[in-house]
């Protein structure tokens, strides 16, 4: 399962607006004094003149906190699922919760259902043959809430779209900024963000998103995925290679549970035969107590009698 990791260890391609800056330059040139202060973000400016001079002074101040680290964001899933997980799944899952969390705390990170129905596509296929269902849904739920996100929203959305695109065919599919809906809707939005219009942030979940609708409306054709890919204004290079090393994943994530599935038997099977051996050597010793006494009972019934003493 280590070799899982991999599909989450390569950094996002994030399209971000750049600001323009050639006005405050101007608006810096034609002032006697130009004092800049800032922190870590900005949201608010206040400009002050005096009657005296026209020294302008420009204060910029923060109103947002710091985002959480990953150590913060670790410590919010141990706390929220208190379980010992088995090794072969918490160590991809802390590996996982790392990068997302690189992803969530990214400027241009911006929730979209795409993105979270190829987390939960993720999360679930690495999850299968857990040993607990209720378990497996509680560490999604830990999971999400320790990146101070909706678990509840995620698998709302992705189920949404998952309906959807079982309704689909290969050319509705594609037809989406010329229709209406919910659905609809939300891929028009995600096409003028990535379009430039708004903040973007594509990840290989987003990758995986797409697979699984073209999956589910049974769009095999390559050209499909061009076409979708050029609908959502997405470069489809990058889509193709992380579907590529989604793949290979997955045939990664078979074999992985096989060599578990053996692994779990073969532990089963030597309980099985511990707890026959037990068995056995307390029988014998049950059968050994059971003659010995016995055998005493005999000795002692066969022991002549005491004879009087004359004295």
């Amino acid at each position: 399962m280590a070799a899982v990791t991999s599909f989450f260890s390569a950094p996002s391609q994030c399209s971000e607006r750049k600001a323009i800056v050639s006005s405050a330059r101007t608006f810096a040139a034609n002032s006697e004094g130009f004092r800049f202060r800032t922190s870590f973000s900005c949201h608010y400016v206040g400009v002050r003149t005096t009657a005296s001079s026209s020294r302008m002074v420009i204060h910029c101040m923060s109103a947002s906190t710091e985002p959480a680290t990953v150590a913060e964001t670790k410590l919010n899933f141990l706390k929220a699922y208190r379980r010992p997980i088995p090794n072969v799944y918490n160590n991809v899952l802390q590996e996982l919760i790392v990068q997302q969390h690189l992803m969530r705390y990214k400027r241009t990170y911006r929730y979209d259902p795409v993105f979270a129905l190829g987390f939960v596509t993720v999360y679930d296929q690495l999850m299968e043959g857990y040993p607990s269902d209720e378990d497996r849904e509680a560490i999604f739920q830990a999971y999400i809430k320790a990146l101070k996100e909706d678990p509840e929203q995620y698998r709302t959305d992705a189920q949404k779209l998952e309906e959807w695109a079982r309704a689909q065919t290969a050319s509705s599919l594609v037809e989406f900024p010329t229709r209406e809906g919910e659905v609809e809707g939300i891929l028009k939005d995600i096409a003028e963000r990535a379009g430039g219009k708004g903040s973007f942030c594509y990840s290989r979940f987003f990758a995986v998103g797409l697979f699984r609708l073209l999956e589910l409306a049974n769009a095999t054709e390559p050209t499909i995925l061009e076409k979708l890919c050029a609908a959502l204004n997405v470069n489809k290079r990058s889509v193709d290679r992380d579907l590529d090393v989604y793949r290979n994943l997955l045939s990664k994530l078979v074999q992985a549970k096989e060599l578990l599935k053996e692994y779990v038997d073969r532990e089963k099977k030597k309980i099985v035969e511990r707890a026959e051996e037990a068995q056995k050597a307390s029988e014998a010793v049950r059968k050994c107590l059971g003659e010995y006494s016995m055998q005493a009972t005999a000795d002692f019934v066969l022991l002549p009698p005491i004879a009087n003493d004359p004295l």
